[in-house]
């Protein structure tokens, strides 16, 4: 089972870590957390693997501009700053500084999210991820391979690449216009019907791990994995 990528958060409030890092497990990282600058320092040295790191400015000890001179010294790591400055000045700095990207306080976990999953496909590492877990279900995106299990699932193209968009987007309900257009790849106006058909055979051919799939009523389709 292939590894998760290691996000490094930085930030001296707790409950702004823990919000960070509830929406990143679910989107199925690792997290490694510090409290001030010192420690994301240590943190640093002990994981070469981290992916990327999210830097809050304001930290005793060490702030974020420091950590991020000593990191530049030596790794090209995707760094995005947190800072409730939103002074041009002080985006500057961070620019000179080699940040990839700034994100003012307060702001939506989901959009820092999509920022972060952003980073990590422009450096290529998100695309490297070749294997997505969702509970026993394990999709070898190299292989085009869906495992349940141990048993190899018999999926078209298109249930391949609906399953692939579920699992990427677990937790988050998806209509069949947003579906149509991720998967499909085109505006389609006709009925839902072709989503519908195509969901009832995936969870057909997955069994009892059909029920992973949710129906949203109304809307569209969810991914979720039952816990036990």
């Amino acid at each position: 089972m292939m590894e998760a990528l290691k996000i490094l958060i930085v930030d001296d409030e707790s409950r702004m870590r823990k919000l960070v890092r509830d929406f990143l497990v679910r989107k199925g990282y690792e997290i490694l957390e510090a409290e001030d600058g010192e420690k994301a320092m240590d943190l640093f040295y002990a994981h070469k693997d981290i992916a990327l790191i999210l830097l809050d400015v304001m930290m005793p000890k060490m702030d974020g501009y420091a950590v991020c001179r000593e990191i530049r010294k030596q790794s090209q790591i995707p760094i995005i700053m947190l800072t409730a400055r939103g002074e041009e000045r002080d985006e500057l700095l961070g620019f000179e500084l080699g940040v990839d990207e700034y994100i003012s306080k307060p702001f939506s976990p989901k959009i820092l999210v999509a920022r972060v999953e952003a980073i990590l496909r422009r450096t290529n590492q998100l695309d490297s991820q070749q294997k997505l877990v969702a509970g026993e279900l394990v999709i070898d995106k190299a292989a085009h391979q869906v495992l349940v299990g141990d048993t190899v699932l018999d999926l078209s193209f298109k249930e391949f690449e609906l399953l692939t968009y579920f699992v990427e987007n677990r937790g988050i309900a998806l209509s069949r216009e947003k579906i149509l257009n991720n998967v499909w790849n085109y505006d389609y106006f006709g009925d839902a019907r072709t989503i519908d058909t195509h969901v009832k055979k995936l969870r057909s051919k997955m069994g009892e791990k059909g029920s992973y799939i949710k129906t949203v009523w109304g809307m569209g389709y969810k991914f979720e994995v039952d816990e036990s």
